[in-house]
């Protein structure tokens, strides 16, 4: 199929803004990307699409997700914006443990139809890869669980999912006091069986004085490096424990939040090749008044990705393109760097940046069509959503 009458924000760096090419057209054969060009030298095809003149860009990628979880904590915002502290809605059963006790409650097909919703919102932006994080369950069965039901969205959706294992999220109930003891059962019983099962393409922790020290996550990291997992991390949100330093020693993947690091993470960072996942929607709904070093980052070279972080807690967000607006307003990213956020360099943030991100031959054609004037306007607009389709792996997705 030959897409033609568009312009192309290829997303490549080193060239035009946004990579753009005008009165182009594009080639798809079985699923991949085969030629792009000017539209004067177009090759022949035996199906065309005119697009009018629209924008086509590589499908948008969410790089952090918890989008699979039990209930949701509506009525703790509420309590919180009454007055309540967070103290006193953690004493009365809320916060992220109310979400493991709904999680821990629910099936796979209660978890799946919950999602589901939430998913669909993010494909009716031109999402076509979304990674989702377990660390909900925080006992093998249900962190299980929450894997199977990330699996499953790709079989009930036309999108690519990759899984995170986030045991290392937060000290369950039972283990009160004991993190090092539930350390334990993560790196000896978890990781191995979530590994046997296939169930994660990563291994994920938060590094933080409420949840895992860098000894532990330590620990936590070099079950994952044996059993021959990539990793991740959640670091530096609310204190620097030097946890980007500490992933970056393991060549991860991603950092994630990145409020509080310092030069000397950044720099291993870079050195790395890890790049800063940074979560806009969280910074905003914890109202939090210290925004990640993006000049540093820039300085050193580090690429930068942005994400939803959809979660029930920090982050209920269902709009990549509402964060878009997020990073450039209260981060300052440029609108480029936002889309690069969540094309080019949230591939990369998978290690999926050979498959997609950009728009090269060889690529997979996971595409999103824009009916807008300028590659800008996605970050520029607040609730729009000018998605005019969507394909993946060459097929159109429903809108």
């Amino acid at each position: 199929m030959l897409l033609t009458n568009a312009r192309f924000a290829t997303m490549q760096s080193g060239g035009a803004p946004y990579g753009a090419l005008d009165d182009a057209a594009l080639l798809i054969e079985a699923g991949r990307i085969a030629w792009l060009g000017p539209l004067s030298a177009a090759p022949r095809a035996a199906e065309t699409a005119d697009l009018g003149g629209r924008w086509v860009l590589p499908g948008l990628v969410d790089c952090h997700t918890h989008i699979v979880f039990g209930g949701n904590r509506a009525r703790e915002f509420e309590l919180r914006l009454e007055g309540a502290t967070y103290e006193e809605v953690a004493r009365a059963g809320g916060g992220i443990l109310s979400t493991v006790k709904a999680t821990r409650a629910a099936s796979v097909d209660e978890l799946v139809a919950q999602a589901l919703p939430r998913l669909d919102h993010l494909l009716a932006e031109g999402v076509t890869t979304i990674e989702i994080k377990s660390g909900y369950g925080l006992e093998l069965e249900s962190e299980i669980r929450m894997l199977e039901a990330a699996r499953r969205l790709a079989d009930e959706r036309d999108v690519e999912v990759q899984t995170s294992l986030l045991a290392a999220h937060a000290v369950p109930p039972e283990f009160k006091g004991r993190a090092d003891a539930y350390v334990d059962i993560v790196v000896s019983q978890i990781i191995p069986a979530v590994r046997k099962a296939g169930l994660a393409d990563a291994v994920d922790g938060f590094c933080e004085g409420i949840a895992f020290s860098p000894a532990q996550m330590r620990r936590v990291f070099e079950k994952a490096r044996a059993v021959d997992l990539p990793v991740k991390l959640h670091a530096e949100q609310l204190s620097d424990l030097k946890g980007a330093v500490l992933a970056a020693g393991f060549g991860a993947l991603s950092a994630d939040h990145l409020e509080y690091v310092q030069e000397d993470g950044v720099r291993a960072m870079a050195a790395a090749g890890t790049v800063a996942v940074l979560l806009p929607g969280a910074f905003y709904t914890l109202r939090e008044k210290q925004a990640p070093p993006v000049d540093l980052l820039r300085r050193h070279g580090v690429p930068i990705a942005i994400a939803t972080d959809c979660n029930p807690g920090s982050s209920p967000v269902t709009s990549l393109l509402l964060v878009l607006n997020m990073a450039a307003t209260l981060f300052r990213l440029t609108p480029e760097e936002a889309l690069a956020g969540v094309t080019r360099n949230a591939a990369r943030a998978l290690g999926l940046e050979a498959e997609i991100g950009t728009l090269e031959v060889g690529k997979r054609a996971d595409l999103a069509i824009f009916d807008i004037d300028h590659p800008a306007e996605l970050a520029y607009r607040i609730g729009y959503n000018p998605l005019f389709a969507s394909l993946r792996e060459g097929r159109w997705r429903p809108c």
